[in-house]
């Protein structure tokens, strides 16, 4: 997979004769190579992806030769001389960079390397990876049953006296058994009173009857992350536990209810948070509804409620609200979905319906 020929037609928009990449995951995205340490340049007709001896050989299995090219630098030929000598082939003369992925160090630098002066153009790459592909979005649904099937395995060993941390420890070891290539972040599980901390970190704390247990979690496959998050109660839950986890199963149904492409992240995140305020807990949700994801766990744009930018066709986005009482529980749900023109399709597939009282 990879998306040369999509950034060379942004650059024609744009004005620019290339765009060297050096960001990990808009290298993968560019060249559909992730592990290189060196540059990706993509010119108007040609395109390079230039690594060392570590990488080579995969590089050469992974990249489309028909696409680009790849060249390895080593003592005899320097990365900046092999980027040099692809810049004066392709006849470039106004170069983009990312300037949001360089340091003003970094940036400088490149500037002095090349003799040419960078222009900002991270948002050619950003506006098209807001926008995934079918093959994307493919990526997206493996990851996402990969962490599932864990989840659904993590479920039936959950008992009172585990702790958070052995919880979070046999999700990744259930996403890594149904092939994931890694956590796309690192887990957050929390129980009883902690999971009133939205991104509370796995301790010893021990699951007791009648706690919540609150697991927020996802795994990577080719290079796609997935992101979802379910809570549960062990043993018993109160009526008002209840009564919270049903709120916020609304809100989140009313946020993907609103969601499409066209439509402004705040439309989004206002139709969920519209239901938890009339319930009442308007000021015990103070997140965003959702953020895009793909390569990175978060991407924009995001579905807040500043949330300005207008979601495009193709955008895959998180749906999470919470609700969080402190000093007591929390509780929220999280599912991913395509906004498509005629509205959201959830890729996420594990059982939220109902409170899950184990």
């Amino acid at each position: 997979m990879n998306n040369i020929r999509r950034i060379q037609e942004k650059l024609i928009e744009a004005g620019l004769d290339a765009l060297l990449i050096t960001d990990e995951k808009n290298q993968r995205y560019a060249a559909g190579f992730p592990f290189t340490d060196g540059y990706v340049l993509v010119a108007r007709e040609a395109a390079w992806l230039i690594t060392d001896s570590r990488y080579i050989e995969a590089a050469q299995q992974a990249v489309d030769p028909a696409t680009c090219r790849v060249q390895m630098f080593d003592r005899g030929h320097s990365r900046s001389a092999l980027l040099q000598e692809a810049l004066r082939e392709a006849g470039v003369r106004t170069l983009g960079a990312e300037e949001q992925k360089l340091s003003h160090g970094q940036y400088l630098a490149l500037e002095t390397l090349t003799g040419l002066s960078l222009s900002p153009a991270q948002s050619i790459l950003t506006e098209l990876r807001a926008s995934k592909t079918e093959e994307e979005i493919a990526c997206l649904i493996e990851a996402q049953r990969i962490s599932e099937a864990a989840l659904e395995e993590t479920l039936q060993i959950i008992r009172p006296g585990m702790t958070e941390r052995e919880v979070a420890a046999e999700l990744v070891y259930r996403m890594l058994r149904h092939g994931s290539e890694g956590n796309s972040f690192d887990p957050i599980v929390v129980t009883g009173k902690k999971t009133s901390m939205p991104h509370g970190v796995p301790g010893d704390e021990v699951i007791r009857e009648g706690d919540f247990v609150t697991m927020d979690f996802g795994s990577l496959k080719h290079g796609y992350c997935s992101d979802m998050t379910r809570t549960v109660a062990v043993g018993h839950a109160t009526d008002e536990m209840k009564n919270v986890y049903d709120t916020v199963l609304k809100a989140q149904l009313a946020g993907i209810a609103a969601a499409r492409a066209g439509v402004k992240g705040s439309e989004i995140d206002g139709a969920a948070r519209r239901v938890i305020e009339e319930a009442g807990y308007g000021p015990y949700f103070g997140h965003g509804f959702g953020h895009s994801l793909g390569l990175d766990i978060h991407e924009p744009p995001n579905a807040g409620p500043s949330g300005e930018a207008i979601m495009p066709e193709g955008c895959v986005s998180s749906a999470e609200p919470g609700i969080y009482l402190p000093g007591k529980f929390g509780v929220r749900i999280e599912d991913v979905m395509i906004l498509r023109a005629e509205g959201a399709e959830v890729i996420t597939k594990a059982p939220k319906s109902e409170l899950i009282i184990l």
